[in-house]
């Protein structure tokens, strides 16, 4: 018998006492017994469930640390590894790799440089919570070739493995 069943019988159990003026019979007694050595013994095995379930919880939570800080110490990794590769083919000039079974090449990427968003005329801003400059807005138009102050278009060279 689980605790549900155990409290609906016992509840069953406490209506019919009710109905009976509050007078418990010898055999109700002996139901009330038995009900509460189940429910103790029941509740028992629910306490031990809980407590292995806390204590793996909180060895999930330490292996979910640790694989965070695998995985930082990899991505850290591999941007040293990118960044050692990026300038050692900048320094024998060679703009792509190719074998067999990789490709390593540059891509040409570029972002705008806003020294103080400040210095921008209005119509380069955006508003947010805090007063942010319209990048997309001043690319286009230093595209254009117009000069907008304390900004400046920046081709950047990305490293490509595929």
């Amino acid at each position: 018998m689980n605790i549900y069943q155990i409290q609906n019988e016992y509840q069953l159990l406490i209506n019919s006492i009710i109905e009976n003026d509050g007078e418990i019979t010898p055999d109700q007694e002996l139901a009330l017994t038995i009900n509460k050595d189940q429910l103790q013994s029941k509740s028992e095995s629910y306490a031990y469930v809980i407590k292995q379930m806390d204590a793996e919880c909180d060895i999930i939570d330490l292996e979910i640390k640790r694989l965070q800080q695998c995985k930082k110490v990899r991505e850290n990794t591999v941007d040293r590894l990118k960044a050692t590769l990026t300038t050692t083919m900048h320094l024998f000039e060679v703009p792509e790799i190719k074998t067999p079974l990789i490709k390593i090449n540059f891509i040409k990427s570029e972002s705008v440089i806003v020294m103080d968003v400040n210095d921008l005329p209005s119509e380069y801003k955006v508003v947010k919570v805090t007063e942010q400059a319209d990048k997309v807005k001043i690319k286009n138009a230093l595209k254009k070739g117009e000069h907008i102050l304390g900004c400046e278009l920046v081709i950047n060279q990305n490293i490509q493995i595929k």
